[in-house]
């Protein structure tokens, strides 16, 4: 029988209720997917985020396969030279020659660039491309637009509060917020104190199993000279793993996930946090699943209404906000550079090795976990990226190789728009800065660190504080017009011509001694 429907399942959309499988026949009908060496190498990935994406991508294939679905599946060969760093279109095409399909299926693409190269792959075969909507999300594009038509500018704020009333989430019977007010943040900047956070129980961990270990050693061996470790890989790689994985944060940090969101403690890379983003961001859970748990712990008094609500809106607010900006800005999004950035990231970004404590922590999470929760992301390595100046793209580049999360559309509006201010105010109305000062208010790291964050010149000056009011200096007229900027740049002015002269100086030999180990 002549195969009519070739369905085309993506590294990121391991969902078998995703609308690629409505009126699926596996007697017709056949599922494709590959393991493209371009997709591992377009950015210098971290191994264990290579690992995740092809274990989650096996455990989908095999579980298809059982459930009586003809699975075309393109294992990577351990060595390069027996694939030929093949893109994934070309990989494409040659099995559509072969198979014959009628009709290509998928579901629409996270990325810009998977996008493109299947358009135009198909066109060149001569084959119907049909693209469906994917309904993991709870905005679609479509619908995202219709939001943004007329909107001088995007506030994150204002399109949750609209995603809250459209979906009836945390809403009283009148239609209001529940507790009064749309959101928690007053009550989610706790800090830890001396003592500490104590015993906090970590995310569950996941044993691989015999298929991970064939891609752990694969990984291994392929590239052995990509950054990060493989040494703790525990994530889930199973529909059923990412439900339980859910379930334990719920049982176990929900509850202080809220207050503690914004604190940060050595040694503790995961502390309240989820740890669920690499799951939703390949659909092995479902965003709708993950709000429905934490809504079920408020209503039974599991979890309080500012920690659930703080975990919904960065699943229904911020991360359907960042997916949306993303389609409605590309493809010159990606390419926008609005501080006008052009260095190279230090070498520390890739390997950890500096004598700041809080970036050498942070970095740590990262090179074993593929992992930073939000705050380092933000606070600590991306703060640090932008007022160095960093070109953006290429910390772009950085947050898509490092992250086991990291997907196109999340990571452009995230890294380049959130953390590097490169879009003009697209996402953020103002640059995400601080000082040294506010790692310490927020954390230990300092604590254990030879540089005084309250020092902003000599040789015991905090890197972070130095370039943060170099950074300050570098674009005060660009700020002065931002309303939101007004106190930073205040507090600028009133330093006196010696002190920015030496902190200028003190900044420029930091770009000196960084650049000198770029990479």
């Amino acid at each position: 029988m002549p195969l009519r429907h070739l369905v085309l399942v993506l590294g990121d959309q391991l969902d078998g209720r995703s609308a690629a499988f409505e009126g699926f026949d596996s007697d017709r009908d056949a599922l494709w997917m590959s393991e493209t060496p371009e997709e591992t190498e377009h950015v210098w990935c971290h191994k264990l985020r290579i690992a995740f994406f092809l274990s989650a991508m096996r455990h989908f294939r095999d579980a298809q396969r059982k459930a009586g679905n003809t699975v075309h599946y393109h294992e990577m060969s351990a060595e390069r030279s027996k694939d030929r760093g093949e893109r994934f279109a070309e990989v494409l095409a040659k099995d559509v020659r072969a198979l014959r399909p009628q009709k290509l299926v998928l579901v629409e693409p996270g990325d810009y660039r998977v996008r493109e190269q299947l358009r135009e792959a198909a066109k060149s075969l001569g084959l119907e491309l049909e693209e469906r909507e994917d309904r993991s999300f709870f905005c679609s594009i479509g619908e995202f637009r219709d939001f943004a038509k007329g909107k001088k500018s995007l506030l994150q704020e204002t399109f949750y509060r609209w995603m809250r009333k459209r979906h009836r989430i945390l809403l009283d019977e009148r239609g209001r917020p529940e507790g009064g007010a749309w959101n928690t943040d007053a009550q989610n900047r706790e800090t830890f104190g001396r003592a500490g956070p104590g015993k906090v129980k970590p995310p569950r961990a996941f044993r691989p199993d015999r298929t991970t270990r064939a891609v752990l050693e694969m990984v291994g061996r392929r590239f052995a000279d990509h950054p990060g470790s493989l040494e703790t890989f525990d994530l889930p790689v199973t529909r059923a793993q990412a439900a339980a994985a859910l379930k334990d944060f719920v049982e176990h940090r929900l509850r202080d996930f809220g207050r503690y969101e914004d604190a940060m403690w050595s040694g503790q890379p995961f502390l309240y946090h989820s740890r669920l983003s690499a799951a939703l961001n390949v659909k092995l859970l479902l965003p709708c699943e993950a709000i429905d748990a934490a809504i079920a712990a408020l209503r039974a008094k599991a979890a309080p209404l500012n920690s659930v609500e703080g975990f919904v809106r960065q699943i229904l607010g911020w991360r359907e906000f960042v997916r949306g900006v993303y389609w409605l800005q590309m493809p010159d999004y990606a390419t926008r550079n609005g501080l006008d950035a052009r260095r190279e990231l230090p070498r520390f970004f890739w390997d950890g090795e500096t004598d700041l404590a809080c970036v050498r922590e942070a970095m740590h999470g990262v090179i074993d976990h593929a992992y930073a929760h939000h705050i380092q992301r933000l606070m600590v390595l991306g703060n640090l990226a932008m007022l160095y100046g960093a070109h953006p793209a290429k910390f772009n580049d950085w947050h898509m190789a490092m992250y086991a999360d990291a997907v196109d559309w999340a990571s452009v509006p995230n890294a380049l728009g959130m953390s590097q201010h490169a879009d003009g105010g697209v996402v953020g109305t103002k640059p995400y800065c601080a000082s040294g000062k506010y790692v310490q208010r927020m954390s230990n790291y300092c604590g254990s660190c030879r540089y005084d964050p309250a020092k902003a010149a000599g040789e015991e000056a905090c890197p972070i504080t130095t370039l943060y009011w170099a950074f300050l200096d570098r674009h005060r007229k660009a700020f002065a017009r931002n309303p939101r900027m007004g106190f930073q740049v205040r507090n600028l002015e009133r330093k006196g011509k010696t002190e920015l002269d030496a902190i200028r100086s003190r900044a420029e030999t930091l770009h000196r001694k960084w650049s000198a180990r770029a990479g």
